[in-house]
């Protein structure tokens, strides 16, 4: 749709290059913004989606000897080779361009990131449901710390106070008793570590390679795929006593299974998008906003018990997640305000590097030789 625009009287068109200028570019920021709301609630939706389902394969009791499918680690490679196979269809179909880079760096980021999911069921199974959520809670300082020590990053203390609040708020609503044991917490430990520097490395890698999140995932799915696949059944066969390849696969259990991994395809596509796009910490900040989702979900879905408890531990957290936004927001607006000024700056002094010595407020460049007025045969002959 299109409106006449009608120019007030005396205007210049300069004037209406600028209004013209200013209205796209805000137009341009609230698609951005928009863009990403959209992008941060797809994330949540395809993880609650994805959770659900492995709820609904855990409680399948079609005969009563048998028991839930429990396998998450061997699952969850199934996940990532169906996510290349879809990529690399993708590919076939021009979708996106194959970028190769460092083979080393992919090989090792590969097999870091499935021995972090290694480890975290690992933890999960020796560890209490309390202090598996207070090992996912110790994830955000610990990649804080990472990141102020090896990458010099800043945390305001706005932001941390608003992380300590959702913290907070998460440990409220998810933890429920911590019961502490040697292995446990050992394994806990490797997992947090494991965990903070796979997500470093996923968004460090993307900008200094320059590569899309989807290159990314599409090269280090198979290391990914074939490192949980070798362990998955050990792990699973540790921590459930059964035999992955000799479980009852019952229609039910396979057309949950087929559809769990269609939907892993968006769950990991989002995970590297969110990463590469933000920050590891931001994309833990939207873990907790799916942990909240999938409480909520799962007292109006599966019906299972909500208390007080929960509710005020939700508030807490959904706080601390508005507090997180509004300063990351806030100090992304200082910061393009001030690279805008330093940047017109640099240009004035571009345009006129005279400008500082007549005023007596700096110094030429080496670049820059003032030569004093001399004799012109040229002059002399146009007299």
């Amino acid at each position: 749709m299109y409106y006449e625009s009608k120019t007030p009287p005396g205007t210049s068109n300069a004037f209406n290059f600028h209004r013209t200028l200013s209205g796209y570019i805000t137009s341009s920021i609230s698609v951005i913004r928009s863009f990403a709301a959209e992008l941060v609630l797809y994330d949540s939706w395809t993880h609650d989606c994805d959770k659900i389902l492995r709820l609904e394969l855990e409680k399948e009791r079609k005969w009563p000897k048998a028991r839930g499918f429990t396998f998450a680690t061997t699952l969850t490679s199934w996940h990532l080779l169906v996510t290349f196979c879809s990529l690399h269809v993708a590919r076939w179909m021009r979708f996106f361009e194959h970028k190769p880079f460092d083979p080393k760096a992919v090989m090792g980021f590969g097999i870091l990131n499935g021995s972090s999911i290694g480890l975290l069921n690992l933890s999960l199974g020796f560890n209490s449901v309390g202090f598996y959520q207070m090992t996912k809670l110790a994830i955000i300082p610990c990649t804080v710390l990472l990141e102020t020590l090896f990458y010099r990053k800043r945390f305001s203390r706005n932001i941390q106070l608003a992380l300590t609040v959702l913290l907070f708020g998460v440990g409220i609503a998810t933890v429920t008793d911590l019961q502490l044991n040697l292995l446990g917490s050992v394994l806990s430990m490797f997992a947090i570590f494991t965990t903070c520097i796979a997500q470093i490395m996923t968004n460090t890698i993307q900008k200094k390679f320059k590569v899309s999140s989807t290159q990314l995932l599409y090269q280090s799915c198979p290391y990914q795929s074939i490192t949980l696949f070798i362990v998955g059944p050990f792990l699973d066969g540790l921590l459930t006593n059964q035999n992955v390849f000799a479980f009852n696969y019952t229609p039910n259990v396979l057309a949950f299974i087929v559809l769990s991994c269609l939907i892993s395809v968006s769950v990991n596509f989002s995970t590297f998008l969110v990463i590469g796009k933000t920050s590891p910490v931001t994309y833990q900040v939207l873990g907790h906003l799916k942990t909240c989702l999938v409480l909520a979900f799962g007292y109006v879905l599966l019906r299972d018990p909500f208390s007080w408890r929960n509710i005020l531990g939700i508030v807490i957290a959904m706080l601390g997640m508005v507090l997180y936004s509004y300063c990351c927001s806030i100090e992304s607006q200082q910061k393009s305000i001030e690279a805008a000024s330093l940047l017109s700056q640099v240009k004035e002094s571009e345009t006129d590097p005279l400008i500082n010595v007549e005023k007596g407020s700096g110094n030429l460049p080496d670049s820059v030789v003032v030569k004093a007025p001399g004799w012109n045969s040229s002059k002399d002959q146009h007299v």
